[in-house]
């Protein structure tokens, strides 16, 4: 089992930086851009294993995971799927013609702006340079709703799948949509 990391909300702030995007610059972006969310404030979740103990409906549908990913080359990529489904990286490389390991924290830093446990779609706001491939799940795009960190986890934030869409494609980085 994996230890939690205990962080307060001011904590898990001060790791994210000075230039990093805060969760209501991200709300506010999403609502400029006319895109639906609802934001609930919670413990901080690490793991899928934390926010199945803090969630509230366990059979709701769309809870998400966000994995970093790079090449032999430098060539990063942010996969996104339901928590669900276990990833075969060499599998999900081969469709993708890559040879993928996961990437480092600083990177995970340098490129979505957030630390390991904030993983989210929404990080792409901090990738001005389009550096990161999206990959979505096609079976999490088929939910009616989707959640995920505005930056931080310590909040939820619900989009819709078109949602979700329209934002990555409003932040340049149009994803590759998978059956996986």
């Amino acid at each position: 089992m994996i230890a939690t990391p205990v962080m307060t909300r001011e904590d898990i702030d001060t790791q994210h930086g000075p230039h990093a995007w805060t969760p209501e610059q991200l709300l506010a972006r999403l609502q400029e851009l006319e895109i639906d969310t609802d934001t609930i404030d919670h413990d901080p979740m690490w793991t899928v294993e934390d926010s199945r103990r803090l969630r509230v409906d366990l059979n709701e549908d769309g809870h998400c995971k966000s994995l970093f990913l790079r090449n032999k080359k430098g060539q990063m990529w942010l996969v996104v799927m339901l928590e669900d489904q276990r990833l075969d990286i060499k599998a999900l490389g081969q469709a993708l013609d890559q040879r993928l390991s996961f990437a480092k924290p600083d990177r995970l830093m340098a490129y979505l702006g957030v630390i390991p446990g904030s993983v989210t779609p929404f990080g792409v706001v901090h990738d001005t340079d389009q550096a990161v491939q999206v990959v979505l799940q096609k079976r999490m795009m088929d939910c009616a709703v989707l959640h995920y960190h505005p930056l931080r986890n310590y909040r939820t934030t619900s989009i819709s799948s078109v949602g979700l869409l329209a934002f990555l494609r409003a932040e340049a980085h149009e994803p590759v949509i998978l059956d996986f």
